[in-house]
């Protein structure tokens, strides 16, 4: 089952979900900041960014852009970098006098992991795989065994020894080989998503030659287990556009290309058939998507489109024996699930309707097993999972008691396995495995992550509700608090989050690290607002495109309505947004500055017109059916009156941190450089505006467990010390 989460967001998008922070009066922009033990203070001022005009014109609209000379492509000018540098000291001398609190914060997140950590191992072949982490270190190492529980156990990656030697590090795409004696992965050592893929022997526990530079780092193998397929990147817009066939032992120039994608608005992914009889490449826009298919015993087979692409059509496969499942939106807004023989399969008058669209239901995915069809729905914002058996077609509905989570199925490799595993959380329930008899419909708990100290799940509340926005329609919240700590006297402070774009919905879910606000009297809430998927597909239609400023609308309008209730102090309500969530923040300040006393965008999307006319950056071309060609003017007129960047004027802001990554390769670290030095050069107040680059990361932020935690600890810090709250 697929959980459809954008590209550029999921992970990191529930990942910063906190921060804001506290300012200090000067006109100037210049405050005293007392060291800890120190007699004296040390005057500070903000970086001035220089000013030269960059003139673009469009449309009859010239637009002067005076700090496009920071966009630096190979991030070594050294103006650009002392610059950068610049902001951070700024950053740290502001927030001096927090540091003590940041550590406490720091400790106080690690306190919670639990450092010896199993994952649930899940079947996959004749292996069961998991990873572990153990005591200090950051990164996990991957393991496998003969069953379930352990016996005869194998290392086949340490991630840890790998990164020994790098600030940043990170592997992704492990493939086992079908005969289970290669590990083919892909690390990148810089942060910009562009893997090397590697390949180890396992039977011998040595590397193989093979070094396959600019890839995505999926690898899929063929069953002669010497032949795997991968994607190659663009260096420059870093699409992966191409799709390479590779034998083990044989130089990547020697390569096979079997598909080239020549349209820039889609994605290219690669996948196999549970069954391991075909490899599978996606094709995906904002607004279509399609599929190719591969024979995986046939090391000189070519793809054949499963039916040829329309614009609109989206489609995903599955296969089962000789029959495909096909999720769909062909005459079904909220897609629907259909089936059609392998004879058949590629003209869609052959297709048949299992499960129809509904108005008011969407339907999300499906897992397939030789008995039974799993699939999952999202009905009122909240997700269900019913399992048919396909031998009677009875069903049952796999039930949870929270009135608020998130579930979602992994690990299902085998079409012979007895049960569904799915992972489940709340905002007040740890994440959880279950294996679910398919049978039976029983759920057995598997683990659940332990939190340590003193967290009782007893002593927090979650709920949702609804606020009627601007235009009457109703926006879902979900609120988390603390019992002892919460008053519905409108006392407490507020963090809501938000993302609302790409049609990806961040569904409520546990985090230990939110803990540190809500036992210090804070209130978080999720904003679903439109832009997501939360209340179906035409839940993300209306936000995007020339719907857009109802995603800012809901976001603003929640804010008031949860102030109104008295869930939140109206002057101590903070707001974060990463990614194409900070746009959302971008705009937020822009458009109601007054209501918020602090606001963190991290890796924010923020000029969006002038990205969107550079068709050589990532994000622009690929991205067009979601925001809009500013290159048809009716598109850069509306981009244009909610652009941050463009937007910026002489008001009042809120004490703001903004953070990005050098090496950022979905939204270019200049975006957020730019747009702090025109807050700064407009702006007409005396609160914060902090800007703080990790010079080693990316869109993700920093990698490992625990150093991931300094930044959440910042985050926390700023906002606490603006709320006033010490400890």
């Amino acid at each position: 089952m697929k959980v459809g989460h954008s590209l550029c967001l999921a992970a990191l998008s529930l990942a910063i979900l906190t921060a804001c922070n506290k300012a200090p009066d000067d006109s100037n922009e210049k405050d005293t900041i007392k060291q800890s033990g120190a007699t004296e203070s040390i005057q500070i001022a903000a970086p001035v960014a220089k000013k030269i005009p960059h003139e673009m014109t469009i449309h009859g609209d010239t637009r002067i852009d005076n700090y496009y000379w920071m966009r630096d492509d190979e991030r070594k000018d050294a103006a650009v970098i002392a610059h950068l540098n610049a902001e951070n000291a700024y950053v740290e001398s502001k927030l001096a006098h927090t540091q003590t609190l940041q550590n406490t914060l720091f400790e106080e997140l690690k306190g919670r992991i639990e450092k010896d950590d199993d994952t649930v191992p899940t079947k996959k072949g004749d292996y069961y795989y998991f990873s572990q982490t153990r005591g200090d270190d950051e990164y996990p190492v991957y393991v496998r065994s003969q069953d379930s529980q352990g016996e005869g156990k194998q290392v086949i990656l340490n991630v840890n020894e790998l990164a020994k030697n790098h600030d940043y590090f990170a592997v992704t795409g492990l493939a086992v080989s079908p005969n289970g004696n290669l590990l083919a992965y892909g690390e990148d050592t810089v942060s910009r998503r562009i893997y090397t893929i590697k390949v180890k022997d396992l039977t011998t526990g040595k590397m193989l030659t093979e070094s396959l530079e600019g890839t995505e780092g999926d690898v899929v193998w063929a069953n002669d287990n010497k032949t795997f397929y991968y994607i190659k990147k663009d260096l420059q817009t870093l699409l992966g556009y191409q799709v390479y066939r590779h034998t083990l032992g044989t130089p990547q120039a020697d390569d096979e290309l079997v598909y080239e994608e020549k349209n820039t608005s889609y994605y290219t992914g690669i996948y196999k058939s549970k069954d391991q009889q075909e490899i599978y490449i996606s094709h995906g826009s904002t607004s279509a998507s399609g599929v190719s298919v591969i024979d995986a015993n046939d090391v000189k087979a070519m793809p054949k489109r499963f039916i040829e692409r329309e614009a609109g059509l989206e489609y995903d496969i599955q296969k089962l024996g000789d029959w495909y499942y096909i999720v769909t939106n062909l005459n079904a807004v909220n897609f629907q699930l259909m089936k059609v023989h392998r004879d058949k399969a590629h003209d869609k008058t052959n297709w048949q309707t299992v499960i129809a669209g509904r108005d008011k239901v969407k339907f999300e995915g499906i897992e397939l097993f030789n008995n039974h069809l799993v699939y999952e729905e999202r009905e009122m914002g909240q997700t269900r999972i019913t399992i048919r058996d396909l031998r009677n077609q009875q069903e049952q509905i796999v039930a949870f008691n929270d009135p608020t989570y998130m579930v979602f199925s992994y690990g299902n490799s085998e079409l012979d396995n007895p049960n569904l595993r799915v992972y489940y959380s709340s905002m007040t329930t740890p994440g959880s495995s279950y294996d679910i008899n398919l049978e039976s419909g029983e759920k057995t708990l598997l683990k659940q992550r332990t939190v340590l100290g003193d967290f009782n799940p007893s002593n927090y509340t979650s709920e949702r509700i609804y606020v009627t926005a601007r235009d009457g329609v109703d926006v879902p919240v979900s609120l988390v608090y603390r019992k002892d700590k919460f008053k519905k006297d409108g006392s407490n402070p507020l963090m809501q989050y938000g993302y609302g774009s790409y049609g990806a919905t961040m569904d409520p879910s546990f985090s230990s690290s939110r803990l540190s606000l809500l036992d210090r009297g804070f209130v978080f809430a999720i904003a679903h607002i439109r832009g997501s998927q939360m209340l179906g597909r035409p839940w993300y239609e209306d936000g995007k495109l020339l719907h857009k400023q109802n995603t800012f609308n809901d976001f603003v309008d929640v804010t008031k309505s949860l102030a109104a209730q008295k869930y939140a102090d109206k002057d101590n309500v903070f707001a974060m947004g990463g990614s194409a969530g900070g746009l959302l923040m971008g705009a937020v300040v822009n458009q109601a500055p007054e209501l918020y006393k602090g606001v963190i965008a991290a890796v924010p999307f923020v000029d969006v017109v002038t990205t969107m006319l550079d068709d050589s950056l990532p994000l622009t071309t690929n991205e067009y059916d979601e925001w809009g060609n500013p290159n048809d003017k009716v598109y850069y007129d509306y981009m244009l009156s909610y652009s941050p960047y463009d937007q910026v004027k002489k008001q009042a802001y809120p004490n703001m941190l903004v953070t990005t990554g050098l090496h950022d390769s979905q939204v270019q670290y200049f975006e957020p450089a730019k747009w702090v030095a025109k807050l700064r050069e407009y702006k007409t107040d005396d609160n914060l505006l902090l800007f703080k680059t990790d010079m080693e990361a990316g869109h993700g932020g920093a990698s490992g467990r625990f150093k991931s935690l300094q930044d959440t600890a910042l985050y926390y810090a700023f906002m606490l010390d603006l709320a006033d709250i010490e400890n």
